[in-house]
C-alpha cells in the first residue's frame, strides 16, 4: 500500500518525539548581568545617568560652592529656604551660611522645597536610594515639589544590588520602614499617553554632589 502524505508526517513526527531535543546551554550565573559601565569614573557614569532620567546635577568643590549653588537654584526656581530635619545636614548647612527651615511650621502649606541625605547613588540607572530611618523620614523625599538632595562622589556605586547592600551593612537586622529607589522626577503618561511630571511625588529632582574633602555629610 502506498504512503500517504498523512503517513509521511505522521512518521516525522513519531521519530521527532523519539529523539531527545538538546538543552538549552546552561547560563553563567556568575556573569555580570548588564554591560560595563559606557565610563571608567562610577561618579562620571552616575552624573550622566541622573541627567538622562531628568534629574538636574551639581557638582559643589567646597561649603562656599555649596551655597552658591543652593541660592542660585531658589532663585531660579523662586522658591524658599528647603525644609531640612536632619540634624547633622542642618549643621553642614549653618557652616555654609545657607537658609534652611528646621520645623514643620506651616509644612502642609509651604512645602514647595526640601533638602535631604541618601543611602547611595548608582550609576547604572542614575537611581538615588533614601530610606526612612534619617529625621526626613518618608515625608521630606515625596511629598514637596521639588526635592534637593545633598551627597557625596564616595557614596555613588555602580548597580542597584551595591546600593542596597550599602542599606544592609549599614543597619543590618534594623532594617528602614521604607526604601525608595528614586529615578528622575516623579512622572506618569498613564493617561492618553501624556506625560505628566509631580503626580506621585516631586517634579523636580536635583542633586548636589559634595566633594568628600569637604565638611562631613550626616552619618
Amino acid at each position: 500500500m502506498a504512503e500517504t502524505s498523512r503517513d509521511a508526517i505522521l512518521a516525522r513526527i513519531r521519530q521527532g518525539l523519539v529523539q531527545s531535543a538538546p538543552l538549552p546551554p546552561r547560563p553563567d550565573f556568575t556573569a555580570p548581568v548588564h554591560p560595563p559601565l559606557n565610563s571608567g569614573d562610577v561618579v562620571v557614569a552616575f552624573a550622566e545617568s541622573f541627567q538622562r532620567v531628568g534629574g538636574e546635577f551639581y557638582y559643589c568643590e567646597s561649603l562656599s560652592h555649596l551655597a552658591v549653588q543652593l541660592v542660585g537654584f531658589q532663585q531660579r526656581q523662586q522658591v524658599g529656604a528647603p525644609y531640612v530635619w536632619e540634624p547633622k545636614m542642618q549643621e553642614l548647612l549653618r557652616a555654609a551660611g545657607v537658609a534652611f527651615r528646621a520645623d514643620e511650621t506651616n509644612f502642609i502649606a509651604q512645602a514647595d522645597l526640601s533638602l535631604t541625605s541618601c543611602e547611595a547613588l548608582v550609576a547604572r540607572t542614575g537611581s538615588v536610594l533614601v530610606a526612612a530611618a534619617t529625621a526626613s523620614g518618608r515625608r521630606l523625599s515625596i511629598y514637596p515639589d521639588q526635592h534637593l538632595v545633598l551627597a557625596r562622589p564616595s557614596q555613588v556605586v555602580a548597580e542597584i544590588g551595591d546600593a542596597l547592600r550599602v542599606v544592609q551593612a549599614r543597619y543590618g537586622a534594623q532594617m528602614p520602614s521604607m526604601v525608595s529607589l528614586t529615578t528622575g522626577p516623579s512622572r506618569t503618561a498613564d493617561i492618553e499617553k501624556t506625560l505628566v511630571l509631580g503626580a506621585h511625588g516631586p517634579r523636580r529632582l536635583a542633586l548636589f554632589l559634595l566633594e568628600d574633602d569637604a565638611e562631613n555629610l550626616p552619618e
